[in-house]
């Protein structure tokens, strides 16, 4: 069975739905230059709010992650990155209904449930994907 490998997590898959369908296809339709100019325009937004300009799509999945749990700026685990990286993929991935809030733990941490697993795509295509469904996070959650 066809697995992908999204940041280390294995997701196995028999079939996907329509709305994933759809997600990926406009992934694979969008050009190159433009998903790229909207990332650098993303990038520059960012800098303009925290100073400094975001290194790589693991440092905006980790301001994302930070966001979601909402307690603020504070010292994280390597641990707890891996999971504020986490939160940040399965926030952004709901949008195409891949995961669903399930609720939050004891500590305020947010968990998450896997609705549909993704089909399978190469790192390139899981990156493209990964960087529009983060800028449509920006769209819709922050810079409204």
């Amino acid at each position: 069975m066809p697995r992908i490998n999204i940041f280390g997590q294995h997701l196995n898959f028999q079939k996907h739905s329509l709305l994933i369908a759809e997600s990926f296809q406009l992934i694979k339709n969008m050009e190159i230059e433009n998903l790229a100019q909207q990332w650098e325009i993303l990038l520059d937004k960012l800098e303009q709010v925290l100073g400094k300009k975001p290194a790589d799509l693991n440092a905006v999945l980790f301001l994302i992650g930070v966001q979601e749990l909402g307690k603020g700026h504070q010292f994280f685990t390597k641990e707890q990155k891996q999971d504020l990286m986490h939160i940040a993929i399965c926030k952004v991935l709901s949008y195409s209904g891949i995961y669903e809030l399930e609720g939050t733990d004891q500590d305020g941490w947010p968990h998450w449930k896997l609705i549909q697993p993704l089909p399978f795509v190469n790192v390139i295509e899981q990156e493209k994907l990964l960087k529009a469904q983060v800028i449509e996070y920006f769209e819709r959650e922050v810079f409204v």
